[in-house]
């Protein structure tokens, strides 16, 4: 016959078993959830940040040396308890390593919000004036002077001479000043690689190292440099190499315009400059 006291001891190791059942079941529901977590953070935010997914070995990385849970081996229950404890471990350092991904995360969004504000994204011109209207488009054309099939390197806006020009996407200026053959030209760096050229300016509204945002008059409409009539040329670079502006309107047009525009891109056939 077990005495009173052998009664209670037993009773309390059995309480305790039965709280150590209910908390591996508690650490392998969180475990799903982390691991729920851990995939959104792979498949979906990381996708559309375009940042490498965190490699499982790191994840879930084991914890600790082999003699870790050495002191747990003579206890009775030692394989729940050390697998209880090992479990608790890991659940701890891939809630360490997530947070960790979770503020990479945050200032991803941060750089997304800074580049979606900062690259070309509008017309230099508004079309809303009568008077200003896409004239070539980029690829190769014939140059109007020379005469010669040339890369057109940007497209051609025409219309009246003091027609405001403005910034596409949030900058800074590298210059505001005369180029061979493009006139009065200002240039914008917008981070992420990007920059934009207008050329053949009247005048200028900025100056060098001047920040600007989208939508500000950089300039207004000339006929300066080597030009047939009034207007802006307009390039977008990437990574240093001029790419077909018409790809990056997207805050201005809306569907129908840009098939308008496509269309009339494709049907064009000389440049301005």
């Amino acid at each position: 016959m077990d005495s009173p006291k052998e009664k209670a001891l037993k009773r309390e190791k059995e309480e305790i078993l039965a709280q150590y059942h209910i908390l591996n079941n508690q650490i392998n529901q969180l475990d799903n959830i982390l691991k729920n977590l851990e995939n959104r953070d792979d498949n979906i935010y990381r996708v559309i940040f375009e940042s490498e997914p965190i490699d499982g070995s790191i994840r879930r990385a084991g914890s600790g040396g082999i003699n870790k849970y050495e002191a747990l081996k003579d206890m009775d229950n030692a394989e729940l308890i050390i697998s209880t404890s090992r479990k608790l471990d890991e659940l701890s350092k891939a809630m360490y390593i997530q947070s960790r991904s979770y503020d990479e995360i945050e200032t991803l969004t941060k750089n997304k919000i800074d580049m979606l504000a900062s690259i070309p994204a509008i017309l230099p011109v508004s079309l809303k004036n009568k008077k200003t209207r896409f004239s070539s488009s980029f690829g190769y054309r014939i140059h109007p002077i020379y005469k010669t099939v040339k890369l057109h390197a940007g497209m051609d806006f025409s219309g009246a001479v003091g027609t405001p020009i403005y910034a596409t996407g949030n900058g800074k200026v590298v210059y505001a000043e005369i180029h061979k053959g493009y006139g009065k030209t200002v240039l914008i760096d917008h981070g992420f690689n990007y920059q934009t050229l207008y050329a053949h300016l009247n005048s200028y509204n900025v100056k060098a190292g001047q920040k600007v945002k989208r939508g500000d008059i950089i300039g207004y409409m000339g006929n300066t440099g080597m030009s047939t009539g009034p207007h802006v040329h307009y390039e977008v670079k990437k990574n240093g190499r001029p790419v077909d502006p018409i790809n990056y309107y997207f805050n201005d047009l809306t569907a129908d315009d840009y098939d308008k525009l496509v269309a009339a891109a494709n049907n064009n056939g000389q440049t301005m400059d």
